[in-house]
């Protein structure tokens, strides 16, 4: 899986200027855009900064962004970038090492012939006039973290809702706020002490008033930020304070004070290049468990690249000070060399089994769960598209428990043979994991964790008896897209999946190639495959019931997968699509009650120009009586959008 979803969805291959289909990507199109643009000549002979924009343009980029090839942007999705964001993609994004060769000037003229000059900031007409009193905000309601607990059940008790089953029919939206020069909102808010704490591709991670959407601050971050807020106490110097915990796709953890914004600590998790965390940090105890997962997956791709050595980790942080206690790989082995590839470039191995989702925390037996990724290169890792537990104290892996042998993959496999360099020979389905393991009590007194994946399969295994099977069930077909994709909810009862099982329209009679590669037709998604939701009983896997997506009708453009983290609160089940929509289903028999089409734009408090688009990765949260979602995913044919959503019965 690519940063995000395991960010499920097409790759897009770059490196000698190719294009292909596979996984998610996070890092934007400025990835794609970087990548692209790392081998282009020197433009200096070009006359004018427009002109010689244009040429590196259409040298370099159009052939795949102008194509409507996979994972790249058309030009008018890249003019929604910010020049910022693009110029930082270029320069200290984690592929900045491919735009050696270019000099600032050249960097600076294509990050303003394609983004937007709109400021990163929002205007201080949204800036709050009154301090909302911070008094035992974890006492109050409130949505912390990825999922609400370090169980990550992703369901929110009555007490903490303040929404009732009957009430949510009556939701529409009370305000907007607009995350300005971007085209995904990628991250899933947190709310506590009556704040809404949610990160950007800004990359700013933004402060705001939960009743009515203003301002208290923007913290500027190295890189883009997916990961969920975690919010927590913290002592220095003898003095208590709030602190907010967060991550970026550059895999620094940060700390800052949850009042004023101000940075307390910041803390490098991996150096690796490509290094990313999507991971929102669980805090547990004293400390705070992150997993880290990386962008080699792309990097892998070009033939040159020495494929592949990077291993995600799950790492222990002082939650007061950002030191690291314990850092331990999902990968026990270091990569060796393997072979060469057809350029004569070593290859290594094993690779790969990042973590892309939260971790799962039992302090009563001390241990953290994880669930991981795909291996990047051969030999297949044992330990990748896998459920792994490790001591909370030391970081030693106790047990494994793997649901997909032999699946090492780069973006590179979605090339014709022929022409496929660092493919690894195993080249596996890339089902790997990208949803958290729920830590789950069973009716008969035994414990289960229990995911998605990519496959199509939702998984239970138990935690105390070495990670063994206890029911497994298909739901979908499963692909590279997904499958179960970025999350699973449980309300005691039962298990809640969505299902994306997104496919690309098949190639139009008389054309060549795939869709979405160099040389074949555009890439559109299919409006009549994937989509769903299922309730499934955790005591032994059987569906309870099943409701399929209302369809798409005639909407140009629109797919009917969900893939977006599941959401329950007593009563209800929120399921976002690709279609923009966000659906609540009756969770007794998955009746839809209520159906609100983000797909539009919105009147925003802080007065960026903003619409909804398709909606994947976080899920909605709920809290104090209100809903929160964020709506646009310009990725993988999704339709782009800027905005995070309030809602409240009746807009009141």
């Amino acid at each position: 899986m690519v940063v995000g979803p395991p960010e499920g969805g097409p790759h897009v291959r770059t490196g000698t200027y190719r294009c292909a289909g596979g996984v998610l990507n996070n890092m934007l199109t400025a990835l794609i855009l970087s990548s692209v643009l790392a081998a282009a000549p020197s433009a200096q002979s070009a006359q004018g900064g427009n002109q010689q924009a244009e040429g590196l343009y259409t040298a370099r980029c159009a052939m795949c962004h102008d194509a409507g090839v996979a994972r790249a942007a058309n030009r008018q999705t890249l003019s929604r970038l910010s020049v910022d964001l693009i110029r930082q993609a270029l320069t200290s994004g984690s592929m900045r090492t491919q735009a050696t060769g270019l000099t600032p000037a050249e960097i600076d003229s294509i990050a303003r012939l394609l983004g937007t000059t709109a400021p990163t900031t929002t205007s201080t007409a949204a800036t709050c006039t009154a301090a909302t009193p911070f008094t035992d905000p974890l006492d109050r309601p409130r949505w912390n973290g990825w999922g609400v607990t370090p169980a990550q059940h992703r369901f929110q008790p009555a007490a903490m809702a303040q929404l009732a089953a009957r009430d949510v029919p009556r939701l529409k939206v009370k305000w907007a706020f607009g995350f300005p020069g971007v085209n995904r909102a990628f991250a899933q808010p947190t709310v506590v002490g009556g704040r809404v704490f949610v990160g950007s591709a800004g990359p700013l991670v933004y402060s705001l008033s939960a009743e009515n959407g203003c301002q208290y601050w923007a913290f500027k971050t190295e890189a883009p930020v997916r990961a969920a807020v975690t919010v927590g106490t913290i002592t220095t110097a003898g003095t208590r304070r709030w602190a907010a915990y967060f991550a970026d796709q550059r895999a620094t953890l940060y700390a800052v004070d949850a009042l004023s914004g101000e940075l307390i600590w910041k803390r490098r998790i991996d150096d690796f290049l490509g290094a990313t965390i999507t991971s929102s940090p669980t805090l547990a105890g004293d400390a705070l468990y992150v997993g880290t997962s990386s962008a080699e997956e792309v990097l892998g791709a070009q033939p040159k690249y020495e494929c592949c050595k990077f291993r995600g980790s799950v790492s222990a942080i002082d939650a007061a000070t950002g030191a690291v206690r314990w850092k331990s790989y999902t990968i026990p082995e270091e990569p060796k060399p393997v072979r060469k590839n057809k350029q004569d470039v070593q290859l290594w191995g094993p690779s790969g089994a990042g973590v892309w989702s939260s971790p799962a925390v039992d302090l009563q037996r001390g241990v953290v769960y994880v669930t991981t990724g795909d291996s990047y290169s051969d030999p297949p890792a044992s330990t990748s598209d896998s459920f792994i537990a490790f001591e909370l104290k030391t970081g030693k892996l106790l047990w494994s428990r793997q649901t997909t042998p032999n699946d090492a993959f780069t973006v590179d496999c979605g090339l014709p043979a022929a022409a496929q360099t660092n493919c690894p020979q195993a080249k596996g389905p890339d089902f790997d994991f990208g949803s958290s393991p729920m830590l789950v009590d069973l009716p008969n007194k035994r414990r289960a964790l229990i995911a998605g994946q990519k496959s199509g399969v939702v998984h239970a295994v138990d935690p105390d008896r070495g990670g063994e099977i206890l029911w497994q069930t298909q739901i979908g077909k499963g692909s590279a897209l997904g499958g179960v994709q970025w999350g699973t909810a449980f309300d005691g009862t039962r298990v809640y999946a969505a299902l994306s099982d997104v496919q690309p329209e098949p190639a139009p009679p008389g054309t060549t190639g795939q869709p979405g590669f160099l040389g074949g037709p555009a890439l559109r998604l299919s409006p009549t495959a994937g989509g769903g939701l299922f309730a499934i009983n955790p005591q032994n896997g059987d569906i309870v019931w099943k409701t399929p997506h209302p369809g798409c009708g005639d909407r140009l453009g629109c797919s009917p997968a969900q893939s977006a983290a599941v959401t329950a609160i007593p009563g209800i089940v929120l399921s976002g699509g690709l279609d923009g929509h966000l659906r609540a289903y009756a969770s007794d028999t998955g009746t839809i009650v209520w159906d609100a089409d983000t797909a539009q734009k919105f009147a925003t408090v802080n007065g960026v120009a903003a619409n909804g688009g398709s909606i994947d990765g976080p899920g909605p949260v709920v809290s104090g009586g209100m809903l929160f979602v964020n709506s646009g995913y310009a990725f993988v044919g999704g339709m782009p959008g800027n905005v995070l959503l309030a809602f409240t019965v009746d807009g009141k």
